[in-house]
């Protein structure tokens, strides 16, 4: 089994996109990303949209031998969308591919009309009915019944988990669990998982208590004990507070907890958590945005930057 990680916030952008491959099935997970459209009042500076376009670019090019596609709910930085904004994967880059693979999708019911439409819109634009595969099995592949999308009483509504198994073991990729329930933590651990792709808990987010995030703590120290290595990312990656309690939590609990950088050998790129510094680094020329929006600049000088940022760390 391979496991590759695309997209993540320690990769740069929103999202826990990843590719496996085991036997003869290459299977991408949650093909999305996105950014922060408005943070601190700020659009998303070049360097993160630069991030955002490679990313995407990544994502096309798995997508089009892919076997399989698994979307676990249908938020918009893990699934491609209709309607796109300029730093979303567009829906028409991938409709070709995804023609092609089998789909695995979490259900309709019980999430937002939002999310509903843009399942409705996938099945429409690739003129295909909706494979629901919760509590489902195809070969190396189950899936869950839905679990909370973070606390049980979240609107966000329910994710669906995926475990994927071959003879070197088996992989989890558990979406938006955020650690805030414990019916997620007891179906990993049933499914006996050497490694899990799991989003933490979004500790910059002041309505999360610190009653909550002890609780967050403790799900992931056992979930942690029983399995060979937790990769943790997305919500929790989105602030150096998040960053903080990664490398506690890792070093109170004396297992193998890491990001998507780290898993992927690469440097933590945690351009969510530093806009305002990017602003402050590189100011954006006025109409920028709008220039990107409509194809007139590129970014390849902010992917330059980034990575001189990068190698100077």
């Amino acid at each position: 089994m391979r496991v590759e990680i695309l997209g993540a916030e320690s990769l740069g952008v929103r999202g826990l996109c990843c590719v496996v491959q085991v036997s003869d099935r290459k299977i991408v997970i949650d093909p999305g990303v996105a950014l922060g459209f408005r943070r601190h009042g700020l659009l998303p500076h070049p360097v993160q949209v630069a991030a955002s376009e490679k990313t995407r670019m990544e994502i096309q090019r798995a997508l089009k031998d892919a076997t399989d596609v698994v979307i676990s709910h249908y938020h918009g930085d893990h699934i491609p969308l209709i309607d796109a904004n300029p730093y979303q994967l567009s829906l028409e880059r991938v409709a070709e591919s995804l023609k092609h693979s089998r789909l695995w999708l979490k259900g309709i019911a019980n999430i937002s009309a939002n999310q509903s439409h843009r399942a409705r819109a996938l099945a429409k634009r690739l003129d295909r009915s909706l494979t629901i595969a919760e509590g489902k099995g195809d070969g190396p592949l189950s899936f869950s019944l839905p679990v909370p999308h973070g606390e049980k009483s979240n609107r966000g509504g329910e994710v669906m988990m995926t475990r994927i198994e071959d003879e070197s073991g088996v992989f989890v990729h558990a979406s938006d669990i955020q650690m805030l329930n414990d019916k997620a933590i007891r179906q990993i651990l049933q499914w006996q998982p050497n490694l899990v792709l799991a989003s933490g808990p979004p500790v910059y987010l002041p309505a999360l208590s610190h009653e909550e995030q002890e609780k967050a703590l403790h799900r992931t120290l056992k979930l942690a004990g029983g399995i060979d290595t937790l990769i943790l990312d997305h919500h929790l990656l989105r602030s150096r507070k998040g960053e903080q309690w990664l490398d506690h939590v890792s070093h109170l609990s004396g297992h193998k907890i890491i990001c998507a950088a780290d898993f992927m050998k690469r440097p933590r790129n945690l351009l969510e958590s530093e806009r305002i510094l990017w602003y402050r680094k590189a100011p954006v020329p006025k109409g920028w945005h709008e220039a990107y929006t409509r194809g007139e600049v590129d970014v390849q000088v902010y992917l330059k930057l980034n990575g001189a940022h990068m190698q100077a760390r």
